[in-house]
This record gives C-alpha cells, structure tokens and sequence, in this order.
C-alpha cells in the first residue's frame, strides 16, 4: 500500500513538472504581433518612388507619415522603434510589407526615420504597442523570388508547387513587382524552417504574413 502511494505521488510530480515545462515553452514562443514583443536588428526607410503609390495594405503610402513596412506584423500594428545609436524612439503604425533585404527588419517611412535621427540604415529595438482588436488565423509563407514580369515568377511557382504543394504568385502594386510565396505554415517557427530549406535551394528567402486581400 505504502509502494503505491508512492508511485503515485511520484506520477504526480513528474506531471506538475511537464505542466510546467511546457507553459514556460509557451511563453516563450511569441508569435509574430503579440503586444509585448521585442525583435533586435537593421532598419532601413523609403520614399520616392514609393510616396503616391499603394501599400501592400492597399493603403496609399505617404512617406511623411508615421508607418512602416514589416514582413510579419499584422497590418495597424503599433510598434515602438528605438535607435541604439542615439536612444531616440518613433512610434509606428505598419502598414507595408518589406524590408526583402537580408539582414534588415523593418522599413520606416521617411518622417519616422527623421523621427530618430536616422540617415540610412540604423540598428534598432522594436517594441510592439499594440495590435489590432480583430483579425483572421495567422498564417505564414516563404518568399523566394520578385520578377517584373508575372511569367517569370508563374515559372517558380510552378515548380515550387510541384516540389512543396502550396506556392502562389502575389503583386505588389506599389512597385508592380511579382513575387513567389511558398508554403503556408501557421507559425513563423515552422515557416523558419521552410525558409531556411528554401535558401539553401533557390537563395534569400524572406518569411512573411499571408495576408488577405485589401
């Protein structure tokens, strides 16, 4: 009797430990907009020829406005961008996808970068504010390739299709570039891992939100 209690007690502390384990794993998987999360890296910024032209948002990009491109957040995401340079901080609202530059994680509009004393690129904290109340599933995908002409990228897509099963060919109004997203993958973990195949295979690939129509 005096045996089997203690087989149970022990059941149970080896459960409460899993239990916590994975709440703290939880924890720290943030997906990409969650209020509170914090990403380290290169900004850049732009304006001509963009001012005037659409957004991937479907909003009209005005460089002396407060916004920014990213590749994940959700669209109306407010986010804090600290210069570590000069302690100077902008908030932003995303309304773009971008930068496709390796190595770089957000691209502020022109009147954000003059908001922190930025003159190209600039090492930066981001903090995110808040996201938007509502919005559909998170889904990722993969961007391996930006054509100007739609041929070209319907030829990727072809055979990425054929070798990964999702793969879809996307305009950007703003600079009528066509790019190839593959996959579609519900958390950016996973679409890193994608993406990190992909790279190996066909070049720079970029993780992005897949986001629904304007």
């Amino acid at each position: 009797m005096g045996e089997g209690r203690m087989i149970l007690r022990t059941a149970k502390i080896v459960g409460c430990i899993v239990g916590i384990s994975m709440a703290l794993m939880s924890c720290a998987r943030k997906p990409a907009g969650v209020q509170g999360q914090v990403q380290l890296g290169v900004a850049s910024w732009y304006g001509h020829p963009f001012d005037g032209r659409p957004t991937a948002s479907g909003e009209i990009y005005d460089m002396e406005k407060m916004t920014a491109a990213h590749r994940t957040f959700p669209f109306g995401t407010m986010v804090r961008v600290r210069s570590l340079a000069n302690n100077e901080a902008a908030e932003v609202r995303i309304n773009d996808r971008g930068p496709f530059v390796q190595g770089r994680i957000i691209d502020l509009s022109h009147s954000a970068a003059q908001a922190i004393g930025m003159q190209s690129i600039a090492n930066v904290r981001l903090e995110v504010i808040s996201i938007p109340p509502t919005r559909g599933a998170d889904l990722f995908a993969v961007q391996i390739g930006t054509f100007p002409e739609q041929a070209q990228a319907e030829q990727l897509r072809a055979r990425m299709q054929q070798k990964y099963g999702t793969a879809t060919v996307v305009l950007r109004p703003g600079d009528q570039t066509w790019r190839v997203l593959v996959g579609l993958q519900q958390t950016p973990e996973s679409a890193d891992v994608l993406a990190g195949q992909l790279e190996r295979e066909t070049g720079p690939a970029f993780v992005v939100r897949v986001d629904s129509e304007p």
